[in-house]
């Protein structure tokens, strides 16, 4: 961020509580307006609102398109949809490759940088399995098991997305630079919240985490223990609403200390096949069941039902879709904590079903 004292977070959060859509409109807001969001003082309004180095910016956006990278932003079609639906999505996007490649289902697959022969084994083993699936592979391009996942996913003729937690220009660990390249020629991306000539700043890394889970239908983790990178990743994922899938470990083994932990408690579901991970995500994945004419198939029992108001703008909103419940939510303008009770009601009367992965449609 080019305007002093403003930094992502700050964006973020005053895109939330200004009431404004795009990140652009905001350099319209008075100092008056911007001191509205908490933690925004006058110093930082000011320098908001009179910013007028745009000659700093355009050298950024050159910088990256010598790099064969561009800019999107929340409005831009490429915008990952799965993405927009988390609590903080990034403001822009900076990207390398083929951006129709966001927007294609995958499944993230992470775990410590530092595996075990298994550890490695398994994360080239399910990567290439995903790949096969028509899945895209997504990861964070670090040591271990984002490099493996990566590279066996490339490997396997699938797609890939590297998400970074350093600018476009800065790739890291710099070891990974060949890798990046094969991904982009690939057909998959790397890309970044951060601008170019961002170091690869410890801070960063936990932030780029929920990009990749944010992004993806679901979560494997592959080898990880009680603390790190991963299990941060899963809990931002059973935030998003996203499956958590997990590869089991020997006892006593600490690097799978995180995995075994995930299991017992219940935060994610133990896969053995790939079975496990696709009939889980086959709705957010393939969509509805349809007719032998391509029209898509789905009871309307609830218009002769006795419902609230409520009731009846969720049933209309899903339709003859499956819709994640951050959708009905985001559709309904609330949030999805506010329609548990209300779906688990419709369940009850036999108007909806949930299926795998929070997603609803009609009975």
């Amino acid at each position: 961020m080019q305007v002093p004292g403003f930094g992502l977070k700050n964006v973020r959060l005053l895109l939330k509580t200004s009431g404004v859509k795009h990140a652009e409109d905001l350099f319209r807001l008075s100092p008056k307006e911007i001191q509205k969001t908490e933690g925004i003082g006058q110093e930082r309004a000011k320098n908001l609102s009179s910013f007028s180095d745009w000659d700093a910016v355009d050298r950024q956006i050159e910088k990256a398109q010598k790099l064969g990278a561009f800019l999107i932003s929340q409005a831009d079609p490429h915008y990952p949809e799965l993405l927009k639906q988390i609590y903080d999505p990034p403001v822009i996007l900076w990207v390398k490759g083929d951006a129709e490649a966001l927007n294609r289902p995958g499944i993230a697959v992470v775990g410590t940088r530092n595996p075990g022969r298994y550890g490695l084994d398994q994360a080239e083993k399910w990567s290439a399995k995903i790949a096969q699936a028509g899945l895209n592979v997504n990861s964070g391009l670090a040591y271990g098991i984002d490099s493996k996942a990566h590279m066996a996913a490339v490997e396997n003729g699938g797609g890939t997305i590297a998400v970074m937690g350093s600018g476009i220009d800065w790739i890291y660990p710099n070891r990974n630079r060949s890798l990046a390249d094969r991904i982009v020629k690939n057909g998959g991306v790397v890309m970044t919240e951060y601008p170019p000539g961002s170091k690869p700043d410890a801070g960063h890394f936990p932030e780029r985490n929920r990009i990749v889970s944010g992004m993806s239908h679901g979560v494997l983790v592959v080898e990880s223990g009680i603390k790190g990178g991963s299990m941060i990743t899963a809990r931002l994922a059973l935030d998003q609403n996203r499956e958590v899938f997990v590869l089991p470990h020997p006892l006593n083994y600490m690097k799978g200390e995180g995995c075994n932990y995930l299991i017992k408690t219940g935060q994610g579901k133990l896969v053995q096949s790939m079975d496990d991970i696709t009939d889980e995500l086959s709705i957010a994945l393939n969509g509805p069941d349809t007719g032998p004419n391509g029209t898509h198939q789905s009871s309307k029992k609830w218009e002769s039902a006795d419902l609230s108001g409520e009731q009846q703008q969720i049933c209309e909103t899903i339709g003859h879709d499956s819709l994640h419940v951050d959708q009905i939510a985001e559709s309904l303008e609330t949030e999805p904590f506010k329609l548990a009770n209300i779906l688990l009601e419709l369940e009850m009367m036999g108007l909806i079903c949930q299926k795998a992965g929070k997603y609803f449609e009609l009975r």
